[in-house]
């Protein structure tokens, strides 16, 4: 894969760097650099400069050997004291070779001083943390790392669930997609959510997954209503066993039930009863997956009631039983 040479910074553009090495994990580079180049190509469609000055950079090149035997052009790590408003740092099975390299850990170490942010996708965190930037910071990678995470560095507050975490101006990401996510999130942070909702739909990836649960896809439907009930949606989801009823949800709006009911509907092509039973079969959905809760439990932890209403949602939107999913994904 051999980017074009790189274009002159626009003016105010944010030069973004990706720190890359051999047998990096080829969607830890290019997920996150697609998120910024589709964020460039809107702004552009637009007349507008685009945001974002992207680059691969590595301590030796011209190329090196990604995952899947894909060959990526770099750039030579650049010099200290040069701007930088963002350093991704992406993972991959050639990450414990990088964090062993003094030359490299001493450049992410000073780059991060530099930089305005950085971040980590994956196992990146392993180098990041090898830098000493996570030492006393809450932070994540792939779950199936975790527990190396900690036991190499017992000065990071390693956290196992979460998508992505932030703490001050450093972020990481869990395994592999949350590049994506993470980037999303960058993207929302410099320009706002209604541009890193429209990266997410052309992309047709989630913008938001609700903590570490699974995508949902009901969640992509309902966030396609933008700023107007991203935050009524985030709190719902944290609401699923209580009282959801029209007037609760036009009130949490503040709106009147006539008016909530039409915008709602306008907004996300659903009435707010059905978005309902679409958000509760989608948190039972994950809890019978991922737990070992009794029926019952999750039916009322998700407000449905009865198992046999429960029941009654997953034949209708899924055409399965919840005792048969749970069979299926669990």
């Amino acid at each position: 894969m051999t980017p074009k040479p790189p274009r002159s910074q626009p003016n105010g553009s944010r030069l973004v760097e990706v720190v890359a090495f051999p047998s990096v994990q080829l969607l830890d580079v290019t997920g996150p650099l697609q998120v910024f180049a589709s964020a460039n190509a809107m702004m552009a469609k637009d007349g507008k400069a685009e945001p974002y000055a992207v680059r691969i950079v590595a301590r030796r090149g011209p190329t090196i050997e990604a995952s899947a035997g894909v060959g990526l052009a770099v750039h030579a790590l650049s010099p200290i004291d040069t701007a930088v408003d963002t350093l991704v740092i992406a993972g991959g099975d050639g990450v414990h070779a990088a964090s062993d390299d003094a030359t490299l850990v001493d450049w992410v170490r000073q780059r991060t001083g530099r930089a305005r942010r950085t971040a980590s996708v994956c196992t990146g965190a392993f180098l990041l943390a090898a830098s000493g930037a996570l030492d006393g910071r809450r932070a994540v990678t792939h779950w199936g790392f975790c527990a190396e995470l900690a036991r190499r560095y017992p000065l990071v507050r390693v956290e196992s669930n979460p998508i992505f975490v932030r703490d001050g101006s450093i972020w990481t990401s869990a395994g592999v997609t949350s590049g994506i996510d993470l980037a999303l999130a960058l993207v929302e942070e410099d320009l706002g959510r209604a541009m890193a909702l429209a990266v997410a739909r052309y992309l047709v990836v989630f913008f938001k997954r609700p903590g570490g649960q699974t995508q949902f896809s009901e969640m992509l439907l309902l966030q396609a209503s933008e700023d107007k009930f991203g935050e009524l949606h985030d709190w719902i989801g944290n609401h699923l066993a209580d009282d959801l009823s029209l007037p609760v949800l036009a009130r949490q709006a503040a709106m009147s039930e006539r008016s909530f009911s039409r915008h709602y509907a306008e907004a996300t092509g659903l009435t707010p009863a059905r978005a309902i039973e679409r958000l509760r079969v989608e948190g039972a959905r994950h809890l019978l997956s991922e737990t070992r809760l009794p029926i019952k439990r999750i039916s009322q932890r998700c407000g449905f009631g009865s198992e046999e209403t429960m029941r009654r949602s997953f034949l209708r939107l899924l055409a399965t039983t919840p005792q048969d999913y749970r069979a299926r994904f669990s």
